[in-house]
Parts: structure tokens; sequence; C-alpha cells
């Protein structure tokens, strides 16, 4: 009897497409809570996509600039003398069962202007209070561990050249180097120690888990000593998408968030350069988890962007912004899909986009509308259910931890779209 137990279990993951041990990383951005009508996400309207995911990510805490210990950064939202928004979170873990609730600190949402994120790694004193006063948060509040999504800082953005271009660039880049970080040797080896020392502090509490998220346009190669990092992490998210910004390449749209290397691109600008230096360098495949996003970027077109929407195109910086979310350059998946050319959502032909997939399933989807007399034209690049899926797919092909879905509250979560809830999420899960 025990044995045909088993046996059903088995077919049902493989019916479903889910490895057993496939994790789904569900990030939620409390500045979701805030927003708006349509977008606005409060806890209760995470629990449709709670029971596909293994580990909630609640973010961002922050720094204290003086202290550098960490902080919320929004103590009227997410304390137990406001809102409470810490509490509600880690108490979901009472209604699904074998969930684990992290809080994740950084995330490009935390100020960092003041360099403190890398000012905090040069000093033991400085890791010390932010470790204890971390590990302080999570205990009060029943988190189950800490996510470090670490504000190193950006690379610069690489524009696109043909190869006389790209030669007379290096040739000139010889002549006036600047580096982005010029103690960035000290700074690798301080995430080394602060990491270490974290797990140090918790290696007697063998349930708390300390992960970290690679953000977008961090340089892995410099900052990250994988043989080192690795042992001390549970899991590493890496965030492999807006690799091309409107705010990074305003004059130029392109692919957000590539699989594979495009052409004249960047070479490390996409997901498989980030997995593959992990791997060479040592991390096991079960503790990469790929980050997906759930929103594209989107450029403003105008009458020199060339009419067949086939990137690299000439723009003019960000399109203005969506219905729901309210940021110029940024449209969440229902922002996009609502405006797509099908029957379901005709309003005359000059209100939705034109859809270009990948049959390559390479580099990702874009839509488009063409800039008329008043201007009005937008260009963005975005992940759908079929290039969420594929990543899922190549998750499990190259044996990985997981996914991680950035953020819930950027997918169709009220289901505008087709009438089903959370469509990303739930196609990079039933792939990995």
């Amino acid at each position: 009897m025990r044995s045909l137990v088993c046996l059903a279990a088995l077919c049902a993951f493989a019916v479903a497409g889910v490895r057993a041990n496939g994790k789904v990383f569900c990030y939620y951005d409390s500045k979701s809570y805030i927003r708006e009508t349509q977008a606005k996400m409060l806890p209760s309207d995470l629990e449709p996509a709670l029971p596909s995911c293994t580990h909630l990510v609640y973010g961002y805490a922050g720094v204290a600039a003086d202290t550098y210990k960490m902080v919320p950064l929004n103590e009227n939202l997410e304390l137990d003398q406001g809102r409470g928004n810490y509490r509600h979170i880690t108490s979901l873990k009472n209604k699904f069962h074998g969930l684990k609730v992290l809080l994740s600190v950084g995330g490009d949402v935390d100020d960092n202007s003041d360099g403190k994120y890398n000012t905090l790694l040069e000093d033991i004193t400085h890791r010390k209070a932010f470790i204890e006063s971390a590990i302080l948060i999570a205990k009060n509040y029943n988190f189950d561990g800490i996510d470090l999504a670490w504000e190193f800082p950006k690379t610069k953005p690489k524009r696109v050249r043909n190869a006389v271009q790209e030669a007379w660039h290096t040739f000139k880049g010889w002549f006036r180097k600047t580096p982005v970080d010029d103690k960035a040797v000290e700074h690798r080896d301080g995430f080394t120690s602060l990491v270490r020392e974290f797990k140090n502090t918790v290696r007697n509490d063998p349930n708390f888990l300390l992960t970290h998220t690679v953000l977008p346009n961090t340089n892995t190669t410099v900052y990250h000593d994988v043989p080192a990092l690795i042992y001390n992490l549970d899991y590493v998210i890496l965030d492999g998408f807006d690799f091309t910004t409107p705010d990074r390449n305003p004059d130029e749209a392109d692919y957000s968030a590539p699989l594979y290397e495009l052409r004249d691109r960047n070479p490390q600008s996409n997901l498989d350069f980030l997995v593959k230096y992990w791997l060479r360098n040592g991390a096991p495949g079960t503790k990469i988890i790929v980050g997906i996003p759930t929103y594209g970027r989107a450029w403003a077109m105008t009458s020199d962007s060339q009419i067949s929407g086939v990137p690299a195109l000439t723009v003019d910086g960000k399109a203005v912004e969506g219905p729901y979310t309210k940021e110029a350059g940024l449209l969440s998946y229902p922002e996009i899909c609502t405006k797509l050319n099908s029957p379901a959502n005709v309003r005359g032909i000059h209100n939705y986009f034109r859809e270009v997939t990948d049959p390559t399933r390479r580099f990702g989807t874009y839509a488009f509308r063409l800039a008329d007399d008043n201007g009005n034209g937008i260009w963005v690049s975005y992940e759908d259910p079929d290039t969420a899926g594929n990543k899922g797919n190549y998750v499990r092909s190259n044996n990985l931890g997981g996914v991680a879905i950035v953020d819930l509250s950027l997918d169709d979560f009220r289901g505008l779209c087709k009438g089903d809830k959370f469509p990303l999420l739930r196609a990079a899960r039933f792939r990995i």
C-alpha cells in the first residue's frame, strides 16, 4: 500500500511538471501596499499564489547610515505599533504549512547614495551591528531567515555597437578608464566576511536561512568570491534581468532579460552567463535560483524609431506611466497583456500593442505601438507565460534549484488578462 502511495505521488509531480525539490521563491515588495486601484496588493491578495511558493521573500528592509543596523524602511506599515505588516506576512505560515518567509534587505529600494552598503563591509564592528540587528528583527517577527539583496555599485551601461565602433570604444577606454569602485577587492572580501560571520552567528539554528539576491547589473565577477561564499549561503538568487532599462539606456531600447547572449551585445548581459559563472566557480546547481521579472521595461518610440520594432532601436527615454503602477518606464504584466492586439481587447487600433514572440526561445518577447502625430509610441520588453515557462525549462534542464518570481505584485494577481491569477508564477512553476 505504501509503495502505491509513493508511486501516486511521483505520478502527480510528473503530471504537474514540478520536481519534488524545485524551489519557488516569491518576492513581495511592500511598496505595492501603498499603490492605488488595481495595483494595490494587500497580504490577503498573496494567498492564491502561496500554494505555488516554497519561500516568500518580503522586501525591503534597509540599513541605518549612522549605526549600520538593519531597520524597517516603513515603520508605520511594518511594525506592530503601525499596521503590523511584518506580523501579517509571517502569520501566513499558519495557513500555508511548509512555507518559509524571509525578510530581504536592500533590493535597490534603500537609498544608497552615500555608499553605506560598501562602508558597512569595511569594518567588522559595522558588520556585527548589522548581523545582530537583522537576527533580532527576524526572531521578533517570526521570519525564517534573511535575504541579502546587497546594493553593490552598478556596472556602467553598454551601448550596442558594430565591430568597428566597439574596437574604437575599447581603444579609447585604454586611456580613460574610470573604475566603478576603486575598493572593489576590499568590498568583495568584506561581503564574504559578512556572509561567513552571519552564518556562524546562526550556526546553532539550522532552520535559520541565509540567502543572497544578486541584484541586476551587479558585476558578479568582481564582487562575488563564489567558492568562499557558497558554503555559507543556503541559496543564491540570480536576478538575470534589467540589463537594459530606460534609466540606463534612455536612447536605445533592447531586450531587458535575455536568456542567452545576443550578438554584438555585452557577453555578460544575459541570464545564462550569470548561471554558468556561478556553476564554473563551484556553486552547486541546487543552490542557484533563477530570477524571473513580472514586469516590462518600456521606452518611448519616436518617428526616428524603426517601424519594424526590432531591437536594438532608437528611442527617447521612458515611456509614459501605466494606469496601475504609475511608474514611467515600467509596466506590470497586466498593464501589458490587457493592451495586446487580440479580439478580447480591441478598443481602437491606436490603443493596443503588437506582440512579437521569440521562436528561438533565447531572448524574450517584446511589444510595441508606433508613434503617431502626438507621440504615444511605446516599445516594451517583458516576460509572458511562454518565456517564464521557458526559463523554468532552463532551470530543469540545468538541474538548478528553482525559480524566483520578482515580484508577485506585478504579476496579474487579479486575473485581468484571461481570468487566471498569477499566470507568470504558474507558468514558471510548472516547468521546473
